[in-house]
């Protein structure tokens, strides 16, 4: 059964916090809409290297354009809606 977005959110939650060593942050208080860089979680272009290893490693998407990161990358939301879309079918 696929994954719901709701669930994919959940998820994306866990993963960020566990690979971007956010151990101060926990899943209930993540905002979905949160921005994650700049005045949301204060994420850096690191760490966006980051979410596109996870993409590719977590639900095999690969991202050509680092342009197309900025738009996917802006929220839980952002990036839940965008894996949900493009995620290749299993």
């Amino acid at each position: 059964m696929p994954q719901t977005l709701d669930e994919l959110k959940q998820e994306l939650k866990q993963e960020l916090i566990k690979q971007l060593n956010l151990d101060e942050v926990l899943p209930p208080d993540f905002n979905e809409n949160t921005p994650l860089f700049g005045e949301g979680l204060g994420l850096d272009s690191i760490d966006s290297l980051e979410l596109v290893v996870l993409l590719d490693r977590n639900y095999g998407i690969k991202l050509k354009d680092p342009k197309e990161g900025r738009q996917i990358f802006q929220s839980i939301r952002t990036m839940a809606e965008y894996i949900h879309a493009n995620r290749p079918q299993a």
